[in-house]
């Protein structure tokens, strides 16, 4: 009788204090390392009244939709997966439509976002204006801007990765390429 009293209870005994110590935690998600290239540039030559610079490890193609006009392009960078679409307009007194298109197409994306923050772009030495939205969240654009010099010339650019917005993923990677589109603005000029 004794034996079936204590053959539970050691067998108890042995189980809760067989697990002593190993304390279980879960592990974050983790991602793939990111190797990212070296910051060099060139400056693109098109058939298109400006011009900027953009990175070595990056390439203009032409935008299929508009294949007729060759100032409607997408920086491409292929290493990174993410792509950068440029549109240009002539401006000929409907800047205000293409303004309030801009804003528009930027706060589509507050469904996903968490926060828009927005920048300013002023320099009246190189006749550039404009305004540049900074998506937060898991927005399918991260990233957009546009410029202007407010009387003949208007160009748009939204920077979209090819893959499912995720903004912990990401974020090595766009902030790389928010420091080439700095870049750009940097070096951006109006041919007239």
């Amino acid at each position: 009788m004794k034996n079936k009293f204590y053959t539970p209870f050691l067998i108890l005994t042995f189980f809760l204090f067989a697990c002593e110590g190993e304390v279980y935690t879960p592990k974050p998600k983790g991602y793939f390392r990111i190797d990212l290239p070296q910051k060099s540039y060139h400056k693109i030559e098109k058939d298109c009244p400006f011009t900027f610079e953009i990175p070595d490890y990056a390439e203009t193609q032409q935008d299929p939709k508009h294949p007729n006009n060759p100032c409607w392009f997408n920086i491409v960078f292929p290493s990174l997966n993410a792509s950068i679409y440029l549109s240009y307009k002539p401006v000929n007194n409907d800047l205000d439509d293409f303004l309030e298109d801009s804003r528009t197409l930027a706060f589509k994306h507050t469904v996903k976002a968490t926060n828009i923050d927005q920048k300013i772009i002023n320099e009246p030495d190189k006749n550039m204006y404009g305004l540049v939205y900074d998506i937060k969240g898991d927005a399918a654009s991260e990233y957009q801007f546009h410029l202007t010099d407010s009387n003949n010339h208007f160009l748009r650019g939204s920077l979209y990765f090819n893959n499912v917005p995720n903004q912990d993923s990401i974020q090595p990677v766009l902030d790389f390429v928010k420091e080439d589109i700095e870049h750009l603005f940097h070096s951006f000029e109006w041919k007239e």
